[in-house]
């Protein structure tokens, strides 16, 4: 089982906009997790506490989860998000990492 992680790029006014979606997305995000696709999903703030992008870990053997959930997304659909990606994460610290790595002789 690999890693993948769905970047989103948020508009402007993003902020603003996301309101009348947010139920929509967030049953989807919830769905998504209830199948053990999405791992973890939030959006990153910066020092101005504004939201300009958003990560969501999935995990499967393929990034096609990552993909179905942008193609279902009311936030995608509807301009919320100006550019979006998949990149495979290639994990290997950590409880669930997908090749995980012993740790070094002490």
């Amino acid at each position: 089982m690999n890693h993948y992680l769905l970047i989103y790029d948020t508009a402007p006014d993003y902020l603003e906009r996301r309101g009348q979606y947010r139920n929509e997305h967030l049953a989807l995000a919830w769905a998504a997790s209830d199948r053990g696709a999405l791992v973890l999903g939030g959006a990153l703030s910066d020092a101005e506490n504004r939201y300009p992008n958003a990560v969501l870990m999935f995990r499967g053997d393929s990034p096609a989860a990552a993909e179905a959930f942008v193609a279902a997304d009311p936030y995608v659909q509807h301009g919320l998000i100006r550019s979006w990606r998949v990149m495979r994460w290639h994990t290997v610290i950590g409880d669930g990492a997908a090749a995980p790595t012993g740790r070094p002789p002490a």
